[in-house]
């Protein structure tokens, strides 16, 4: 690095501690919300590697989350494509909650057209009560085309037998009266839980969202939160106002109200000391990731680029951000303009980097990052502030006290010398 670029790297980490230390006061003064923060768990691991230690791994990595003090972990559902191992949400989620303390864990998502409503209406409920409240329960339509296809579902249809579902789980969550629905592929018959959920009145639910204005739309005619999975994606990030729109006017029409505070943005980050140990790091499965995902996502991608290209292209497009905790702050102060404001950032949970280095990442972002997003580094900062700003009066003050000490005491010593002379 050159000794010009050593300059500019120093002058804008000290405009971003800057601009992090404006956002932490502006939480401590109200002018906005405490984020929070957790984890979007597919799991993304490479194909053929042991699968019972990935789940282990993914277990460890959470009980680490919650000694960090993280907020959330969300655990996806998934039948093909070897990479994305969990097939139940419900069961991952009842074992990490038994090894976790405050976690909360939603589920990210259960595909609804692939279940019938009463069975996720009474697993997410029994799971409520497992965990004494630390559930969400998260939807969709179900992301991959293969494991529709393995269950015999038109993909076409999936974003229709969503909401019919949700609308079944609502009813029987609500408990008000039996159910009774038929649709062409499930049917209730007077059907009501025999538990009411854990939480008061039920536990919260928020739809999936990618490109399209179809999760933002459910999100709002149900008065659910959202979950933005694409939201650091090129289309995804362009698309929030849009979606947070079409939110706010459905749910209008049905008379109910969407939560900013229940709007989660999902983004994929990788965080070391320097970028260049980052980048380093970050060959141990970035390409490999990516490429699964381009083979499954209709997403924009090119098979020959170079990974320091990639990691280029995702830097200035925030797709993936591979840096400094100032890089992450950056970031995310960037999803909060562009949308409007949100209530938590969830970082991608998968192999970029090898499982030491993706600890060190999150322990990092917990002591660096986070704190300017809670406001927990204001108070510190300011105290800081004051108290180097008058360095000098206090530096003063310290060295008259040390003299009238040695004076007093000389003083002291004078006087029991006379006494004893005296004597």
């Amino acid at each position: 690095m050159t000794e010009h670029q050593e300059a500019w790297v120093s002058a804008d980490t000290a405009h971003s501690a800057h601009a992090a230390h404006e956002i932490a006061t502006q939480v401590t003064a109200g002018e906005r919300w405490p984020l929070k923060f957790g984890v979007f768990m597919a799991p993304f691991h490479k194909a053929g590697r042991n699968p019972t230690l990935m789940l282990e791994q993914d277990l460890s990595l959470l009980e680490h989350l919650d000694r960090l003090g993280y907020d959330e972990a969300w655990i996806g559902e998934h039948h093909s494509g070897g990479w994305e191992i969990v097939a139940s949400p419900e069961l991952f989620i009842a074992s990490a909650a038994a090894r976790t303390r405050h976690l909360r864990f939603g589920t990210g998502v259960i595909s609804l057209p692939y279940h019938h409503p009463l069975h996720v209406a009474d697993r997410m409920v029994l799971l409520d009560h497992l965990t004494r409240g630390r559930v969400m329960l998260g939807v969709g339509p179900g992301q991959l085309a293969s494991d529709a296809h393995m269950l015999g579902i038109d993909t076409a249809r999936q974003r229709e037998m969503m909401e019919e579902s949700l609308e079944a789980v609502t009813a029987l969550l609500a408990g008000r009266e039996p159910v009774t629905r038929k649709t062409d592929w499930f049917t209730l018959q007077d059907a009501q839980l025999q538990l009411r959920p854990f939480q008061d009145p039920s536990f919260e639910i928020a739809v999936a969202a990618t490109f399209s204005p179809a999760g933002p739309r459910t999100a709002g005619r149900f008065g659910a939160g959202m979950l933005s999975i694409a939201a650091s994606q090129e289309g995804g990030f362009d698309a929030l106002g849009y979606h947070w729109n079409v939110a706010n006017e459905v749910a209008a029409q049905h008379g109910r109200t969407v939560d900013r505070r229940k709007w989660r943005l999902m983004g994929m980050m990788h965080i070391a000391e320097t970028e260049e140990q980052a980048r380093r790091e970050v060959a141990y499965g970035l390409r490999d990731i990516q490429d699964y995902q381009a083979k499954v996502l209709p997403i924009p991608y090119d098979a020959d680029a170079s990974l320091d290209a990639r990691l280029d292209h995702g830097n200035a497009t925030g797709s993936f951000i591979c840096g400094t905790p100032e890089m992450a702050v950056r970031q995310i102060e960037r999803l909060w303009q562009k949308s409007g404001g949100f209530g938590t950032y969830l970082f991608m949970g998968a192999d970029f980097a090898d499982p030491e280095a993706t600890r060190r990442s999150y322990e990092l972002i917990a002591r660096e990052v986070i704190p300017h997003f809670t406001g927990q580094s204001a108070g510190p900062v300011a105290s800081h502030d004051w108290q180097v700003a008058l360095s000098e009066r206090w530096r003063d003050q310290t060295a008259q006290a040390l003299g009238k000490a040695m004076k007093d005491y000389e003083a002291d010593k004078a006087a029991g010398a006379s006494e004893g002379a005296g004597a």
